[in-house]
């Protein structure tokens, strides 16, 4: 048995046509979608943006964003007019000269994220910590907006 990898089908155009009535690799030749633009990962659902969860409790917000191979100093974190504003940027680069060769290597990786608060968030308490390539926030929510345990109501 062999594994074969998966290549997602879809295209752009698709949400906007239905199947059973209009087939976009009959009318187009199956040319058009096959060539090198549409093979980029912008079209294939593929970007660098970090997976990121959201996990809410009763009095916070916890945020995690995945970003392996930073380090602290290269995230730029700020809230503004009600967003958290995330981006980090990395370069590296590698010499190695020797008598009969020069080797030089270099890598740039970066991402911007921006999330919308809610208005129950106090954004003078956001705290962030990065931490085995985990970007971590905490989101305090306001004291009118925690959740409150149900009341249990006698019925006379």
């Amino acid at each position: 048995m062999s594994l074969v990898k998966f290549r997602n089908k879809r295209r752009p155009l698709e949400t906007l046509t239905t199947r059973d009535f209009f087939n976009a690799d009959d009318f187009l030749g199956n040319r058009f979608w096959n060539s090198s633009l549409f093979l980029d990962d912008f079209w294939n659902g593929k970007s660098n943006e970090p997976a990121l969860n959201i996990i809410e409790e009763d009095d916070k917000f916890e945020i995690e964003l995945s970003a392996p191979g930073f380090s602290k100093n290269d995230f730029e974190v700020t809230v503004d007019n009600g967003y958290l504003n995330i981006s980090a940027e990395k370069t590296d680069s590698k010499k190695e000269k020797e008598d009969n060769y020069t080797r030089k290597e270099f890598s740039y990786n970066s991402f911007e994220k921006r999330l919308l608060l809610p208005d129950s968030v106090k954004e003078e308490d956001v705290k962030a910590k990065y931490k085995d390539g985990i970007l971590r926030f905490n989101l305090t929510k306001k004291e009118e907006a925690k959740q409150n345990k149900p009341k249990k109501i006698e019925i006379a």
